[in-house]
C-alpha cells in the first residue's frame, strides 16, 4: 500500500479526533491528540510509518502511563486527577483488543516453554520476546513476564 503511508488504526485515531472536535468532547479530544502525538513521535524515531501494530504499542504504553498516574495520584490523594486519568485511560484502551486473561498467556508461555526448551531463569530471554509479541496489545509486558518467571523459576 504504497499510496496510504497511514495504518487503518491511525486513520480511525484522527477519524474519531475529529468526531470528538466535532461533539466538542474535551476529554476524548486532548487523549487522541496526547495519544497521535505520541504516534508521531514513535514515526519520527522509528523514521518510518508505523503499522498498526506499532500504534498498538505507542496505545498500550500511553495506557500504561496513565495506570501509573493513577496510583501516584491515589496516594496524594489527587481524585481530580486520579478522575482526568481513569477517562483518558478508557478511552485509550477502547482501541486495544480485548486483554488476555493469565490463564491463556500461561498456556501460550508452556507451549513456548516446550518449543524452546527453556528450563529455567536463564532461558527467561527465549521465551519472553515472542511472547511479547504474541500478545502486542492484548496483555501488559509485567503479566507475561510474571508468568514466564513463574513457570521457569525465576
Amino acid at each position: 500500500s504504497g499510496d496510504r503511508p497511514m495504518s487503518s488504526l491511525q486513520d480511525k485515531l484522527h477519524s474519531d479526533l475529529n468526531d470528538a472536535m466535532r461533539a466538542r468532547e474535551e476529554t476524548r479530544k486532548s487523549a487522541l491528540r496526547m495519544l497521535l502525538a505520541a504516534v508521531t513521535n514513535a514515526r519520527i524515531e522509528a523514521r518510518a510509518d508505523l503499522d498498526d501494530e506499532a500504534v498498538l504499542t505507542v496505545i498500550q504504553k500511553q495506557a500504561k502511563q496513565r495506570r501509573e498516574s493513577i496510583v501516584e495520584f491515589t496516594k496524594g490523594g489527587r481524585q481530580d486527577l486520579v478522575d482526568k486519568e481513569a477517562a483518558e485511560l478508557a478511552i485509550l484502551e477502547a482501541y486495544l483488543p480485548a486483554q488476555v486473561d493469565r490463564s491463556e498467556i500461561e498456556d501460550a508461555a508452556r507451549k513456548l516453554i516446550a518449543e524452546t526448551g527453556a528450563t529455567g531463569p536463564r532461558d527467561i530471554g527465549k521465551v519472553m520476546p515472542p511472547l511479547v509479541k504474541q500478545f502486542t496489545g492484548r496483555a501488559d509486558g509485567r503479566a507475561i513476564n510474571e508468568v514466564v518467571r513463574a513457570l521457569l523459576g525465576g
